[in-house]
């Protein structure tokens, strides 16, 4: 009886142990870019709405002050994941020999991403800005591929500088120290409304940029190859998540809840400047357009061939 009870409890034990393996969630460490706008946030909307953790995933979720930094925490090896990804920086770290890939594009189109000026400020267009500072997030993201193009579409001579993100770029401007700043809803919007800044150009007047997919999903080489199945799952949650940010309206609740603004607000960003099919992420947009033009803005020595872009490029398939 003695040993029958021992073979019980061990057989009860091991089960626990075993049930306690298959319910224990793999960890992906993340590097989001900007922390807030509409279209990286689904990992955060997701993980709150509990869709992540269906798949069995838990995010650990750092901000950045932009992709340049997102993508020197996935090169570093010190995060899993980068969301928002300028596509110029990604391309250009590859060439390179970073260990990098795309899992997805992040968004497609540049209309969320807006350059203002103070309400007195002269500036009335890009073409009044020469001799003045022109602001971007960081090198290597998608508000830098984006000024560049505007400096070669037309011709300006104006001083690119680096400002973070839209917070402490604000306050450069309304203290006259960068001439034109960015920015992405929702922030900004109130000082818009309140007539305090004017804007003067969207990303999408960058033509190289325009219906074109301008940031991506990455990650770590390393991760790809020994963790596959878990960022296959990341991407079956992510786009879960997308769908249930435009389909259902407790959406808007978990957003406006996680940044303290009203859902009026919220639903604002999302329709006024994310339709759906800009932040599906199972297709690069423009991509032999964008393999061109990274060599015409000088990320890229040469084109990127059809064999290193198929090495770079690995969506996982729905």
């Amino acid at each position: 009886m003695k040993t029958i009870r021992w073979g019980i409890a061990i057989t009860a034990l091991g089960l626990t142990f075993a049930a306690s393996a298959a319910s224990a969630d793999d960890t992906l460490k993340l590097a989001v870019g900007q922390r807030g706008n509409w279209d990286t946030s689904v990992s955060e909307i997701g993980q709150r709405a509990g869709i992540f953790k269906k798949h069995g995933l838990t995010l650990e979720i750092v901000y950045t002050q932009g992709a340049g930094e997102t993508q020197q925490a996935v090169i570093s090896g010190s995060v899993d994941l980068g969301v928002a990804a300028g596509v110029m920086g990604v391309l250009s770290a590859y060439s390179k020999g970073a260990p990098v890939r795309v899992i997805g594009a992040e968004t497609t189109g540049a209309g969320d991403l807006y350059w203002y000026v103070k309400s007195d400020s002269p500036i009335k267009s890009l073409k009044d800005t020469d001799g003045k500072t022109l602001a971007y997030s960081t090198n290597g993201s998608s508000t830098h591929g984006i000024v560049t193009a505007f400096i070669k579409q037309y011709n300006l001579k104006a001083k690119l500088t680096s400002t973070g993100g839209p917070p402490g770029t604000l306050t450069a401007v309304m203290s006259d120290q960068i001439d034109v700043g960015w920015a992405a809803p929702p922030f900004g919007l109130d000082q818009l409304d309140n007539k305090q800044i004017r804007v003067i150009a969207t990303g999408n007047d960058a033509a190289v940029f325009k219906g074109q997919t301008v940031r991506l999903l990455i990650a770590n080489a390393d991760v790809l190859k020994t963790r596959k199945p878990v960022v296959d799952r990341y991407m079956k949650a992510y786009r879960e998540t997308v769908d249930y940010m435009y389909a259902n309206p407790e959406a808007l609740k978990v957003y406006s809840e996680w940044l303290k603004i009203t859902e009026a607000k919220a639903k604002r960003t999302r329709d006024g400047f994310f339709p759906k099919a800009s932040i599906i992420p199972d297709t690069i947009t423009g991509l032999d357009t964008i393999v061109r033009d990274a060599v015409e803005l000088k990320f890229t020595a040469t084109q990127l061939t059809k064999e290193q872009l198929a090495e770079l490029i690995q969506i996982p398939p729905r």
